[in-house]
């Protein structure tokens, strides 16, 4: 009996743990696949610390599932991107937002 209880611990845990860190995009990177010139290049990098920044900031009010899809999904085409991933979260939560307040009336 004791053999499955390692099985049993494994498969009890929840996935969305990994969830809980803000993940480590490459800004530098990102910011020179999207092309353009030095400024634009640099912008990126500003837009992209200031998203990192404001995830960092709010990271606690999104839900663990949300965190999980939407790092999914900003990472589909391999240049993931906080701008993209911090939207993505917003949209998330503002959805359940409106969803919620419509099952409470």
């Amino acid at each position: 009996m004791l053999i499955h209880l390692p099985i049993i611990i494994l498969t009890s845990l929840h996935p969305i743990a990994i969830a809980d860190a803000i993940p480590q995009f490459e800004i530098a990177r990102e910011c020179q696949l999207e092309g353009g010139t030095k400024e634009m290049e640099q912008r990126c990098v500003v837009d992209e610390k200031q998203a990192r920044n404001q995830l960092q900031a709010e990271w606690i009010q999104f839900s663990p599932s949300a965190k999980l899809q939407c790092n999914e999904e900003v990472g589909i085409d391999g240049t993931p991107s906080y701008v993209e991933f911090l939207t993505c979260l917003e949209m998330e939560r503002d959805v359940r937002t409106e969803r919620e307040a419509k099952m409470s009336q």
